[in-house]
């Protein structure tokens, strides 16, 4: 029996299918789309299969039926009708500046003016692209197939300059703005990205524009339901199960925990990313693969700039309109970070019309939470602590060997990275980052009948209660635990719970001390 091979980081369809690569059938949703819709915008975190979806409607709309052999699309088309495609990728290029962007525009029409014979002249792109439509429609008498692959990347690596992001919209509206004026002359056209920037004038000019982003039918397009990764993988989950020493439920349980739980609508259809399951079927580890490839730079550069708590990722509620336009909004990232893949939907509240997000799975968790440490905890070198040590201290209930080692991780802290007005919340962070990068429970402001709980954390064995003071006393902040009531919330679990109030310094940047009860 020939290995199976695993299509990672295959984006051509007709590669995948030529040389015998596994291909999880989506092709009955392609057809329902290219016959619903004709200037569709379908927004994906990366590593989730855009690029290999917009080659299969390449394949489809040149009617490359051998291609499609033994697939769901096979019995649905009956015509297989070949039309004219121009496939353009924003992906494969670097921006510097307004120069680069208008050039690598006019590269990407170049080779097709070249094939059908047309004088580019001296144009600028919009109107390059809007001659190469009409003459190709015109040449050949069949309406042309449009499709744009990671159309929004030179915005996004222009978050934080604002100037450079301004001429780069202008010049992407001209340019997609075409595809409203050549529409006699369009039969489909799909455009992909992360973000939908709407509001800001990239998409202004594209009222025909269907966003299926979000809708139900269609959320499952990319990425790999649990159904297909058993009816494609038992094998292969079987042999992963042997080498991790885990029964075959187990293993899937497993599996579904690190690497599903992404939703793309409010029906709640999980799919997996497909990049990571693929890779740890591949080589029988189960690792984390989407964060090898690193966290998107405009991502980094969003939250450094935002004064957003990171600690209420986990659960946080956004109205259904707020995603009609996913701005690279400081003030409010979330719809940023959901597109990027770093949230979900976890829920919908139909009468409030309100989602709830969360993290997907414990891959994403895990790898967010390490990308966003180093803005808290900068790494230091030879210091008397370590995420081992954190660990250790806790499962033991050693409190004062756990704040020790806090209090000498702020201490070794770069002053320059405090913020003048200073307030408890930055020291939250830090413990709410420590607590969640050694695997615990923890959750920030946990609310109560009489109050908040400024941080909470649960172990196997143990729950702790911690209140946090900026320039007040440890028992000052001992004292709300106790007046306040907050362990009654936990009065009917078997796990003692333990109190701890501790003071931070506004001038020394510190903290200075603490209490446990």
């Amino acid at each position: 029996m020939a290995a199976k091979k695993y299509p990672i980081g295959i984006q051509s369809f007709e590669k995948l299918r030529e040389e015998g690569y596994v291909y999880i059938d989506k092709t009955d949703l392609v057809y329902d789309l290219t016959c619903q819709g004709s200037v569709i915008f379908l927004s994906r975190p990366r590593r989730f299969g855009k690029s290999l979806l917009v080659s299969t409607l390449e394949a489809y709309f040149q009617g490359r039926k051998e291609l499609f052999k033994g697939l769901a699309i096979e019995k649905l088309e009956q015509d297989w009708v070949s039309y004219p495609v121009i496939h353009l990728d924003m992906s494969g290029k670097t921006y510097l500046n307004a120069y680069s962007l208008t050039a690598h525009l006019n590269s990407l029409l170049e080779p097709y003016e070249s094939r059908y014979g047309i004088n580019k002249q001296d144009r600028e792109p919009d109107e390059r692209f809007l001659n190469l439509i009409r003459t190709i429609c015109e040449q050949t008498g069949r309406k042309v197939a449009v499709l744009i692959d990671e159309y929004d990347k030179p915005v996004l690596e222009a978050i934080g300059n604002e100037e450079l992001a301004d001429q780069y919209r202008r010049r992407l509206k001209g340019f997609y703005g075409v595809l409203k004026s050549a529409d006699p002359y369009l039969k489909f056209v799909l455009l992909t990205g992360v973000t939908k920037f709407s509001q800001v004038s990239v998409f202004s000019d594209l009222n025909q524009l269907r966003d299926i982003s979000m809708l139900p039918q269609y959320d499952t397009i990319c990425g790999i339901t649990e159904e297909e990764l058993e009816a494609n993988f038992q094998e292969d989950i079987a042999a992963l199960a042997e080498t991790e020493q885990r029964s075959y439920p187990e293993m899937l349980e497993f599996l579904r925990r690190k690497y599903d739980g992404y939703h793309f609508s409010e029906a709640m259809h999980g799919v997996y990313n497909p990049f990571s399951i693929l890779n740890v079927l591949n080589d029988k580890l189960c690792r984390d693969y989407w964060f090898q490839t690193g966290t998107p730079t405009y991502l980094m550069e969003l939250l450094r700039r935002s004064s957003y708590d990171i600690t209420n990722l986990e659960g946080v509620k956004l109205a259904a309109g707020s995603f009609a336009d996913y701005r690279a909004n400081t003030e409010m990232p979330i719809p940023m970070i959901y597109q990027s893949g770093y949230l979900t939907i976890k829920g919908y509240d139909r009468e409030r019309d309100k989602y709830t997000l969360g993290y997907p799975n414990g891959e994403v968790k895990n790898g967010f939470l390490n990308f966003i440490a180093p803005a808290y905890i900068p790494p230091v070198i030879k210091t008397d602590f370590s995420i081992d040590g954190f660990l250790d201290d806790i499962e033991v209930g050693d409190v004062d060997a756990f704040m020790t080692r806090l209090q000498s991780l702020i201490a070794s802290m770069n002053y320059e990275l405090f913020d003048k007005n200073l307030k408890e919340k930055y020291f939250q962070t830090i413990f709410y980052l420590v607590f969640s990068l050694i695997g615990a429970v923890v959750r920030s402001e946990v609310h109560t009948s009489s109050g908040s709980i400024d941080a909470v954390v649960e172990t196997k064995t143990n729950i702790y209660l911690f209140e946090f003071k900026m320039d007040r006393t440890p028992e000052e902040a001992l004292k709300q635990i106790e007046d306040k009531r907050y362990a009654d919330r936990y009065q009917s679990d078997s796990r003692p719970v333990t109190r701890i109030g501790a003071s931070f310094s506004s001038t020394t940047h510190r903290l200075e001390r603490w209490i446990v009860s």
